[in-house]
């Protein structure tokens, strides 16, 4: 004897388990219901603060549209930081006022005709 315990004998029900535990993939994998996951997703983004647009596309972005008004531009990264807050906050603005009109016009569906009259919806003071 090479000493220790000898490992105990299973059950007859323990050790059929056992086998049929390959059976599981005929079960449906789990699914949440349509909506669960973007009402999750909403709350997360609202309580971030971290943006949301990745910083080097942005930034191409920004030195693209300089470059139609002067070459050879140069920007702080700072700068750059600011015009992206800046740009988020404008777009955020922009889409709680669409999906309010949205939701007054009795629709879920936000749609591209109601972003562009955003102006008359500053005047009104909306936004």
């Amino acid at each position: 004897s090479t000493g220790g315990k000898e490992p105990r004998k299973q059950l007859a029900t323990k050790a059929g388990r056992k086998i049929r535990s390959g059976h599981r993939r005929s079960q449906k994998s789990h699914r949440f219901r349509p909506g669960t996951v973007a009402l999750r997703e909403i709350r997360k983004y609202q309580k971030s603060t971290e943006l949301l647009i990745r910083k080097l596309p942005f930034q191409r972005l920004v030195r693209e549209i300089a470059q139609d008004f002067k070459t050879d531009l140069r920007f702080q990264s700072s700068a750059v930081a600011a015009l992206q807050e800046a740009a988020e906050a404008y777009f955020v603005g922009l889409f709680e006022v669409t999906n309010l009109s949205a939701i007054h016009a009795k629709r879920v569906t936000i749609m591209p005709r109601i972003s562009s009259s955003r102006g008359g919806l500053e005047v009104r003071g909306l936004l």
